[in-house]
């Protein structure tokens, strides 16, 4: 019975990301964005339940990595298509036709990608540790804020800069790029000095930027970790 508390937590990650998709789709883009945030919050207590009870199970893996495509892709694409949608509406009548006008669709490489990223990461022992590929929970959080950053970042209303992020952070999910985990395995700040700044940066962040804030996060998240990488090469 205690295996089936994490497929449970598991199950509502899903649920809320499928909930999120409909207001998504509905305009509500805050309500979805904010459901990203309790998907987070499920997928960390799935895996740490699952840990605490010794309850890992292989459709339990699985489990998890098919509500985290529907969480962290899906979602996330369906949130940054209506904003790009948005974005194209306030262009010059003139300048909308043609290919532009589709240019939201491009949204949906997200979960492609994310579905990808969550099949190397079940299978690569390389990673239990640290990533390789940035996390889909972070581009997640990335690209499903990026309407709140763009209330005082006003590139980020441009369609363009919008397109170029959506395929940059795609690739960003599958490349072998390093990247640090925030799994703490001990509480002592020896061996968890990278994950304590990095919270306490966050927590700044989110202070002074509020919600807009979990885009820059995830930069600082990527530039830290280029930082740790090239530190290790000297």
């Amino acid at each position: 019975m205690k295996k089936q508390i994490p497929n449970f937590i598991t199950s509502l990650n899903l649920f809320t990301g499928s909930i999120g998709v409909v207001f998504a789709l509905r305009g509500f883009l805050e309500i979805a964005s904010l459901l990203i945030l309790l998907c987070a919050v499920f997928d960390f207590l799935d895996g740490f339940t699952s840990r605490l009870l010794n309850a890992k199970s292989p459709y339990g893996v699985d489990l998890d990595s098919l509500a985290d495509i529907i969480s962290f892709g899906l979602l996330p694409a369906t949130i940054l298509f209506a904003f790009m949608e948005n974005s194209v509406q306030n262009i010059e009548p003139s300048l909308r036709d043609g290919l532009l006008r589709f240019s939201p669709y491009i949204a949906f490489i997200i979960p492609v990608f994310s579905a990808y990223r969550l099949a190397i990461f079940n299978h690569d022992e390389t990673q239990r540790f640290d990533f390789k590929g940035l996390p889909t929970p972070a581009n997640a959080l990335f690209i499903g804020f990026l309407h709140f950053a763009a209330l005082d970042i006003t590139a980020l209303n441009n369609i363009g800069v919008l397109i170029g992020l959506t395929i940059l952070f795609s690739f960003l999910l599958v490349t072998r790029l390093p990247m640090f985990s925030l799994k703490f395995y001990h509480w002592e700040i020896e061996g968890n000095i990278t994950r304590y700044s990095f919270l306490f940066l966050s927590l700044i962040l989110l202070l002074i930027f509020r919600l807009g804030a979990f885009p820059i996060i995830i930069l600082s998240y990527l530039l830290i970790s280029v930082a740790i990488l090239a530190f290790k090469k000297r």
